[in-house]
């Protein structure tokens, strides 16, 4: 991939987040972009820090925001519809490069928000420590921290552990899919996942070639590491199952990684549905949860992955 490729790569993935308001060193790197790039970016950033009214999706809806770890950063909201009982949850995790980003983002949870909040499930959106303070392996371990922790209290919320769907976009997607490759992490198994626009599923074969800069800032240049933050060099047939949502539109092929993800489940007799949509990196996670094709399928693999656990 040429330099102009790998700087569009890396342009995809900051315009598919948004700079969490105190993070002084994003900011910085804003606005050191070109004028009309940042001030694209600024509108972004606007949309993403509009606040939610809660109470237009869903009445008697309500949100809270718990600590799994010390971290000021390892926080979950969690938004429980009205008489929650044994509901099945969502566990959103959001995207950013593995430095910026926020759970409250729009982009995120709104339309996921409207969608499956109004029918009957908890959502909860994830923070997690982030570069410089955790690498992308740190990262997943925090991933898993906060999924172990929702296990825990999804009953306390009206909510039921065996029912939990975990899902993330971009850098959030690449955690989701490590931590499904390796539920060990966790401890105890949930549904399944789904993997919004990844492009970091084999991230040995991907650090080893040439690759956007802001990868070796989370994967530094230890081969080791590379394969233990790997999806694919850490997936066995006792994963979670999890179907891989593509965008046909990024330079970088994601489309082809999942591909080849496919290719190594079904090679172990499991399935690994790739969902290729022809959105944007930031639509990919957007417009989840608007009403059409793209939702639908999502939801039949949720359905037949919540079935599994009945």
């Amino acid at each position: 991939m040429t330099l102009r490729g790998l700087t569009t790569v890396f342009l995809a993935f900051t315009l598919g987040a948004v700079i969490a308001p105190a993070d002084a060193g994003a900011q910085a790197r804003l606005n050191r972009l070109p004028p009309a790039l940042r001030e694209r970016l600024r509108e972004k950033q606007a949309e993403e820090e509009r606040p939610i009214d809660l109470q237009a999706i869903l009445p008697g809806a309500r949100k809270q925001t718990d600590a799994y770890g010390t971290d000021a950063a390892q926080r979950m909201d969690v938004y429980i519809p009205p008489g929650a009982r044994n509901a099945p949850i969502l566990i959103m995790v959001h995207g950013g490069a593995w430095m910026i980003g926020d759970k409250a983002n729009t982009g995120s949870v709104e339309n996921k928000l409207k969608h499956w909040l109004t029918r009957g499930w908890i959502v909860v959106s994830v923070n997690y420590r982030m570069l410089p303070d955790a690498m992308a392996y740190e990262q997943a371990e925090d991933v898993a921290d906060a999924v172990q922790w929702a296990q825990g209290y999804a009953e306390d919320w009206g909510g039921d552990p065996r029912k939990i769907i975990l899902m993330g976009h971009s850098a959030g997607a690449h955690l989701v899919a490590l931590v499904s490759s390796r539920p060990q992490m966790v401890g105890q198994p949930w549904a399944g996942s789904v993997v919004l626009d990844s492009a970091a599923m084999r991230v040995s074969a991907t650090m080893a070639g040439r690759h956007p800069g802001f990868y070796d800032r989370a994967f530094g240049d230890d081969r080791d590491y590379w394969a233990k933050a790997s999806p694919m060099d850490q997936w066995t047939p006792k994963a979670v199952p999890m179907m891989l949502v593509c965008s046909t539109k990024r330079p970088d092929a994601p489309c082809d990684d999942a591909r080849r993800f496919q290719s190594k489940a079904r090679a172990a007799g499991r399935d690994m549905p790739v969902l290729p949509q022809p959105l944007t990196h930031a639509d990919v996670n957007r417009t989840l949860g608007l009403p059409g094709s793209y939702t639908n399928t999502v939801d039949a693999f949720i359905a037949a992955r919540l079935q599994e656990q009945r």
